[in-house]
């Protein structure tokens, strides 16, 4: 799991918050903005220079397993320019604060009034660092200072750090979606049924429908129009042997639940398309050793002599398997997307969002929710 981390121990203390009064408020209002975007706060010159260009290469780099090229986020480069535009920043869900320290720029002078004198010191000494603050203005907020004295300097801790940032905005975006995708209408007997039947759950959006349910198979879709739909499937395996997990295994896994599951018009099927990108990774899936996948799937089908062929059809999907060692279980849960005509990066982030409500424990009186 990737944290952010103070890499000058001065730092650890030595930040200091100029406007005290606003944050030791016991209300604050939600942050505002755009999901998917994050506001970097840093004067024209360094964005249109090789600052800039290293912070949209290590904090939004372009996601290669969607159908068209989407960066990880939209970022929206913000000058100081006056109070009026700081009071403004200060209400963003995401925000980046970073000036090379040794320039004379507003944006400089705004992040040196947050050190202290011996922070700021090291800083200009060669120090770097990267501060990450929740919820410093606004509820729901993630603020990050990048600190260091040069472009150069900030540019070498972009190389290191952005994939920490990167994990550190796409958690609280997580967060935030969570809130808005099942703050109100969702479906307790439908989690409930799958608790009862199946020993797991996933939070059930409002107009999510169960299309299959079997032994060990359940797949849950939202169709959106004829021409657009977002699904879920959770395919499960008792008494797995976790040796045997691999990559390897979670494709041709796939591959078989697809075909015989996932149909659609003229006998074709989903299937992985194998000719795009396609990434695997461990991570820590809610606490379980896990395979990341994400790639794109087509539409297939075969013709009588075995020769595939392509329906046209298409579009990313993400897969967590881990191995559940208190139920000896091996879960796959898989979210695909397809939405013609329309970017897919925030309709994928509501696939996570679902797969990261799994659960096998059930609410208090969750048992005992009667069937629809």
């Amino acid at each position: 799991m990737h944290r952010l981390f103070n890499r000058t121990f001065l730092f650890v203390t030595a930040l200091i918050l100029a406007s005290t009064g606003c944050e030791t408020l016991d209300y604050k209002p939600n942050a505002v903005g755009q999901e998917g975007e994050i506001v970097i706060v840093i004067d024209s010159t360094n964005w249109n220079g090789a600052l800039g260009e290293a912070i949209r290469t290590h904090v939004s780099p372009y996601l290669g397993t969607l159908p068209a090229p989407e960066r990880e986020f939209s970022l929206r480069q913000v000058s100081i320019v006056s109070q009026k535009v700081l009071d403004g920043l200060q209400k963003q869900k995401n925000v980046i604060f970073i000036a090379p320290l040794s320039e004379d720029s507003p944006e400089s002078a705004f992040l040196k009034s947050r050190l202290g004198e011996e922070a700021a010191t090291e800083v200009q000494n060669g120090g770097t660092s990267v501060i990450s603050r929740r919820d410093l203005w606004r509820n729901n907020q993630q603020i990050v200072y990048l600190l260091g004295n040069t472009a150069e300097s900030l540019i070498d801790l972009l190389e290191d750090r952005g994939e920490d940032i990167r994990y550190t905005f796409n958690t609280i975006t997580r967060e935030r979606v969570t809130t808005e995708m099942f703050e109100k209408g969702r479906q307790p007997k439908v989690e409930a049924a799958l608790i009862k039947k199946h020993g797991f759950t996933v939070a059930a959006q409002h107009d999510y429908f169960s299309a299959i349910d079997t032994t060990d198979f359940v797949w849950l879709r939202r169709v959106v129009s004829s021409d657009s739909w977002r699904s879920v499937f959770i395919y499960y395996v008792d008494g797995f042997n976790p040796a045997n997990l691999t990559p390897e295994w979670v494709y041709e896994a796939r591959e078989r639940l697809t075909e015989t599951n996932i149909r659609g018009n003229l006998d074709g099927y989903v299937s992985i398309d194998f000719r795009r990108e396609l990434i695997t990774e461990n991570i820590d899936f809610l606490g379980h050793f896990a395979y990341e996948t994400r790639g794109l799937w087509r539409m297939v089908g075969r013709e009588p002599d075995g020769k595939v062929v392509e329906y046209g059809m298409g579009g990313p999907f993400v897969n967590y398997t881990f191995y559940d060692e208190s139920s000896g279980r091996l879960y796959m849960i898989d979210g695909m997307v397809f939405a013609p005509g329309y970017d897919k990066r925030e309709f994928l982030r509501q696939m996570e969002v679902i797969a990261h409500t799994f659960r096998t424990v059930p609410l208090e009186g969750e048992l005992d929710v009667p069937a629809s």
